[in-house]
């Protein structure tokens, strides 16, 4: 079945292609005018630059609606938009009835619908997207209920920046066109804004490079921008060639029939019932790499975008690699390449034999590529476009890129080559989800032993990258070689953690092998009296003798490398009888500090937000711990306490949340507040409350925002 699309993104593309729309005045294309005579059985008269939609069935007789020609234009931008919402719809009304959507809109399903959900025949994004759509309108920009047959107005009137008022007709338009799609295409061919794709600041631009150190997000980011479409993907590596890129003869196992020679003749032979034999033999064949792919699929789906993306594009000599193609990026004002080139014979008989079984240029449109060309072309470059003797790129093929600035490039790109593509820088910034925009706060976590005393060390991942890259930088005196942070990540993204091997194997490696090669550093000195540091001293072997990494290596890297600022990582006893020792972001009584190697940087709880709207936040005057507090009331203070405890959250060997008040704990450091039969210790760090909060919002599904600073 297919998959639900991302909603947000939908509505993103469309907005942010729809806003380079400049608003001027044009002709609706003649096959639009023959077609559409009716729009919801209501007459159109056409101006030339208006239309009048005469409306019956009123108790005042006919009314007319005056539309002007940009309201068509508007609506065709929106059309995948809507048939999205419309099948997002449809699946929503398997899991909850139509009346139930009335109520759901910052609510949750109940266990019966989530067992409905979870039976559809769809991925987990998809049904992740469905469970949103029902529950939290704010995603897709919705206003009225999802119940109701006009839902779709209110976001695609707001994604085109519309009021409400006399221009909701945008929206019916819209409706009307959803499956119109020729004439959709016909519309928006007709009045694209001239440099809607080539702007080098829109990030849709026909050619662009995503460029910045490894580990920045800059394929994350590709992917996020094309989810969805139509995407080919190859990756460059020094020995890709023009063939590789584009296509060439390769060879083939195909079945035929057996043949022999009897004197001259070729002869087929046969089996005992007289049918001929089958042999598998080796033939050539012309194979379409990734180039003509896109290409092909660009030309065969004018209506659709087709994304050409190449991984590394520098590690590959690209001069070689493009050939005659390079002349092909040059692009015009429409977005096609401005020089057109020869297709060479084996290329251009693949062609024709593809473009013969599938062509769906309309014939206004190809009107228009031709007379773009009519000086060089007198008899139109269409038909050679089809029959495969011209090569010209379409102006729905994008060709995007990525480049790690690190990458020691065997063939440097030369200026001719770089002034072609538009350029889009990637910085090093703290990870977030996709879809949240929550911080992923990764952590580098693994044991080692000290003083034949079991030990957990742990440091945030980001406080690491900002430390290594500031080594990084005073070493280089370049950002080039810096770490993103997604250069490493965890094995899996639910425990958040990055282990011993997987830091070793990938991040001191690097440092290693293409930072630090050329010259000596101290970080990497872990070993006393062993002269000049080495890379094996990393590893150990273990009781079976498997190489693994050696912590005890890497707990005295970590400290070089944070130096003095030992308060941005903890190294924690792992047999404490402490039970609040569980929680490595937590700050220890200072009592247990015989146990504790080095504490850690704290968070700071801002703000917890409910889906109903419900916000406890520091800047309404509240303290740190009144937002936890009230925060835990809302959620229920009872399931509140049993998860803490369940989750071994205690001070003085005492639960964190229960109906006694214990005088041990009470002190200098610890008191109590109290709601209802209930009682809450005051004075634990903002990483207690946090955390706890994020337990609760986990096991009970409540879908919190929980805002805090580092």
């Amino acid at each position: 079945m297919e998959e639900l699309r991302n909603l947000k993104q939908i509505y993103s593309l469309a907005a942010g292609r729809f806003n380079q729309y400049e608003g001027k005045d044009f002709i609706l294309p003649k096959i639009f005018k023959e077609q559409v005579t009716e729009i919801n059985s209501n007459t159109i008269t056409y101006n030339d630059y208006s239309a009048v939609i005469e409306t019956r069935g009123n108790q005042n007789g006919v009314l007319n609606i005056y539309l002007p020609n940009q309201w068509f234009y508007i609506a065709s931008y929106f059309t995948d938009f809507y048939n999205e919402l419309q099948r997002y719809k449809k699946e929503a009304l398997q899991v909850v009835s139509k009346e139930r959507l009335k109520d759901l809109n910052g609510s949750s399903l109940t266990e019966q619908e989530e067992l409905r959900l979870q039976r559809l025949s769809l991925s987990e994004q998809s049904k992740s997207y469905l469970r949103r759509f029902m529950t939290d309108y704010s995603w897709w920009y919705g206003a009225k209920t999802i119940d109701r047959g006009d839902f779709y107005v209110s976001p695609i009137l707001n994604s085109a920046r519309l009021v409400n008022a006399s221009q909701s007709f945008v929206a019916d338009l819209c409706a009307f066109l959803a499956n119109k799609t020729d004439l959709v295409q016909a519309i928006i061919s007709g009045e694209e804004a001239a440099s809607k794709k080539n702007n080098t600041s829109n990030p849709f631009s026909l050619q662009q490079i995503y460029y910045g150190a490894p580990g920045t997000g800059k394929s994350h980011e590709i992917n996020r921008l094309t989810e969805g479409e139509e995407v080919i993907r190859t990756t460059f590596h020094p020995d890709s060639d023009y063939s590789t890129f584009v296509g060439c003869y390769k060879p083939h196992m195909e079945e035929v029939d057996m043949t022999t020679v009897i004197g001259k003749e070729l002869i087929v032979v046969k089996d005992e019932s007289g049918q001929p034999k089958k042999e598998r033999r080796i033939v050539y064949k012309y194979s379409c790499q990734a180039f003509l792919q896109a290409y092909i699929a660009a030309w065969q789906h004018p209506d659709r975008a087709q994304y050409l993306v190449i991984e590394e594009i520098n590690r590959g000599n690209c001069a070689q690699i493009f050939g005659d193609i390079f002349q092909l990026l040059d692009r015009n004002d429409e977005g096609y390449s401005s020089y057109p080139i020869k297709t060479d014979a084996d290329a251009e008989n693949e062609l024709r034999a593809l473009f013969s079984k599938e062509w769906n240029l309309a014939e206004e449109k190809a009107k228009e590529i031709d007379d773009l060309y009519r000086k060089h072309y007198p008899d139109g470059i269409t038909k050679s476009i089809k029959d495969g003797s011209i090569l010209l790129l379409p102006s729905n093929l994008y060709i995007w890129a990525t480049m790690n600035t690190s990458d020691q490039s065997l063939f440097p790109i030369d200026s001719a080559f770089k002034r072609r593509w538009d350029w889009k820088y990637v910085k090093i910034a703290e990870g977030r989800d996709s879809e949240t925009k929550e911080l992923l706060n990764w952590v580098v976590r693994f044991d080692f032993d000290e003083d034949n005393k079991p030990y957990t060390f742990e440091c945030s991942w980001w406080q690491f990258i900002l430390a290594i890259n500031e080594k990084i930088a005073n070493a280089t005196s370049s950002d080039d070689k810096k770490l993103g942070y997604f250069f490493c990540k965890p094995k899996t993204q639910e425990s958040k953690e990055i282990d011993a091997e997987r830091f070793v194997g990938k991040v001191v490696f690097y440092l290693w092998n293409d930072v630090f090669k050329d010259e000596y550093n101290a970080i990497f000195k872990v070993v006393e009296g062993k002269g000049d540091p080495s890379f094996d001293t990393f590893y150990t072997e273990d009781d079976n003798g498997m190489t693994i990494a050696d912590t005890k290596a890497l707990r005295v890297f970590m400290h070089n490398v944070f130096g003095e600022q030992s308060e941005l990582y903890t190294e924690k006893a792992k047999n404490s009888t402490d039970t609040e020792e569980m929680d490595s972001d937590e700050e220890i009584e200072d009592d247990d500090n015989n146990d504790i190697l080095r504490s850690v940087a704290h968070r700071q709880l801002i703000s917890v937000t409910f889906p109903d709207g419900t916000k406890y936040d520091i800047s309404d005057g509240l303290t740190h711990f009144a937002v936890y507090k009230e925060a835990i009331r809302k959620i229920g203070v009872e399931r509140a306490a049993t998860i803490a405890s369940n989750s071994k959250y205690h001070r003085k060997n005492h639960p964190v949340i229960s109906k006694e008040r214990f005088s041990d704990v009470e002190g200098d450091r610890y008191s109590y507040e109290q709601i209802g039969d209930y009682y809450l210790i005051k004075g634990m760090t903002n990483d207690t409350y946090i955390n706890i909060l994020n337990l609760c919002d986990s096991q009970l599904n409540l879908g919190l925002n929980i805002q805090y600073k580092q």
